[in-house]
């Protein structure tokens, strides 16, 4: 592959996908944009080193997800990059204006937050809406499975909520 049909294709591929890349950190890191966007920002760097290998065997959407999930854990296991990120410091950066859908919003990163780092990446890709079937290609699990995980997620993800209010 030549390098500006290397750059043209990342740029496509950057262009189209960032948003979903994005949601799914920001979802990871709790709602701690700067954080997101800095994982976001490896997430594609990692991207363009593997973009000359990519053998077509999935959609690049799929093949951006399992990037995308590797590299949130791989930032896990780097200990020192962690950041937690507490309900107080979410509820202060909130002025008295702020509007009621973005306080859930930002209620509902806390709450995907607490979860394990597994079923934060499995619940982004359901808030993306992807396929059931993809994301559990992306994440290497029986569609069975994975739909049992995604119900008790949910259920941990209303007692969260329940229990934030």
């Amino acid at each position: 592959m030549s390098s500006r049909v290397h750059k043209l294709q990342f740029e496509e591929l950057y262009q189209q996908y960032l948003p979903m890349v994005l949601q799914m950190c920001r979802g990871y890191l709790k709602g701690h944009d700067e954080l997101a966007k800095d994982l976001a920002q490896e997430v594609f760097i990692n991207v363009w080193n593997a973009l000359p290998g990519f053998q077509g065997k999935s959609t690049y959407k799929t093949w951006i997800y399992r990037i995308t999930v590797n590299s949130c854990l791989s930032y896990l296991r780097n200990k020192k990059h962690q950041a937690t990120i507490p309900i107080e410091t979410v509820a202060q950066n909130h002025s008295d204006e702020t509007h009621e859908k973005e306080l859930e919003v930002e209620t509902l990163y806390v709450a995907i937050g607490r979860l394990p780092e597994i079923d934060r990446l499995i619940i982004m890709m359901v808030l993306n809406e992807i396929d059931y079937e993809e994301i559990a290609d992306v994440m290497g699990l029986s569609s069975g499975n994975l739909r049992v995980r995604i119900h008790r997620i949910k259920k941990n993800l209303k007692n969260y909520l329940n229990n934030a209010n």
